[in-house]
């Protein structure tokens, strides 16, 4: 029997939120509401000047948001990334042990910055980026646990690792190690610009065929080069045996292999929507890797994600995501 029902490769980024003023990020010359690239030193800038207020930090990365989220439904999860032998990088393992995730423990740490995202509120709940990857951006194959990864139900990396040469490989070389085991094998395509501008490297990481594929409806065209999002199911037919496309507000589409199936939405009111994909992935993934139905994990994945989006941050509690698993058992 697998020891783990899900081992995730991807970056690691501590997440340190503060809550400013849009006349800080004008003094900072922040551009408002995106995600933006800096080197250390301008994020050290930022920070400095932001050195009085207060501020909540948390293991953060797009795929360790989904296995999370796993954890916290009850799941067994394995992470594989790479931190510094900085406070930091020690900061983040603890994290993650203490949400329940298997990880290399910190005799295999480097040198370096740990990758760190500092994230600024405004009163309109907006927020605005700014990432430093650190040492994260040098993720190989000398991170994977093979043994780990051997022994799950699936394997699941995000898109994002297309940007680094090294970790591109590394999600391939993972993709291949499963593939052989017996593992399945998914990928979320995480961003619009990851599509637009490494698609190729995208392609690379899918190979022939992968098991499933997480997409927004912009990521799933734009992979299939159209405007028609038929055409897109197409497409990813063409690509995975698998699939979910997110459709915000409008719910999601699922392919179980045989059939499309439309997962309703929750309405609420969306406050923050930072995460809403990540959390999709983990609460889904959690799902089939329990036997569940595409239909039953579709429907805790569009509760879940419609719950993360009404308060800031990329996660919610284990108590409010037993809570929604008991609401769909009965559902």
């Amino acid at each position: 029997m697998p020891a783990y029902d899900l081992y995730a490769l991807g970056n690691a980024l501590v997440d340190m939120e503060y809550s400013v003023t849009p006349e800080d990020l004008q003094r900072l010359d922040i551009d408002k509401g995106v995600m933006t690239l800096v080197d250390e030193a301008h994020q050290l800038r930022i920070m400095e000047h932001l050195h009085e207020h207060d501020h909540h930090r948390g293991s953060g990365g797009s795929a360790a948001n989904s296995i999370i989220a796993l954890s916290q439904f009850g799941g067994q999860g394995y992470y594989s990334c790479k931190v510094a032998d900085d406070e930091l990088g020690h900061f983040y393992l603890k994290d993650l042990v203490n949400g329940g995730i298997s990880t290399r423990d910190a005799s295999f740490l480097d040198q370096g910055d740990t990758g760190r995202c500092v994230v600024l509120v405004t009163p309109d709940s907006d927020r605005t980026m700014c990432t430093y990857l650190g040492i994260s951006g040098n993720l190989s194959v000398h991170e994977l646990d093979t043994d780990a990864l051997r022994a799950s139900k699936w394997f699941y990396t995000e898109g994002y690792l297309v940007t680094s040469d090294t970790a591109r490989i590394a999600a391939i070389e993972a993709r291949k190690i499963a593939e052989q085991a017996g593992v399945k094998t998914a990928l979320s395509l995480s961003d619009p610009n990851m599509v637009n501008f490494f698609k190729d490297g995208l392609r690379e990481m899918i190979g022939e065929k992968l098991d499933l594929i997480f997409a927004n409806e912009s990521e799933a065209m734009g992979m299939a080069d159209t405007n028609d999002l038929n055409q897109a199911v197409d497409y990813l037919k063409s690509v995975s045996r698998e699939f979910a496309i997110t459709r915000g507000p409008e719910g999601a589409l699922v392919f179980d292999g045989k059939d499309i199936i439309d997962i309703d939405p929750v309405p609420v009111k969306a406050v923050d929507t930072v995460g809403a994909g990540d959390m999709f992935a983990g609460a889904f993934l959690y799902g089939l890797t329990q036997g569940w139905s595409h239909a039953r994990a579709g429907r805790l994945a569009s509760a879940a994600s419609a719950k993360l989006v009404t308060s800031l941050g990329p996660r919610i509690s284990r108590e409010e995501s037993q809570a929604i698993l008991k609401q769909v058992d009965t559902a």
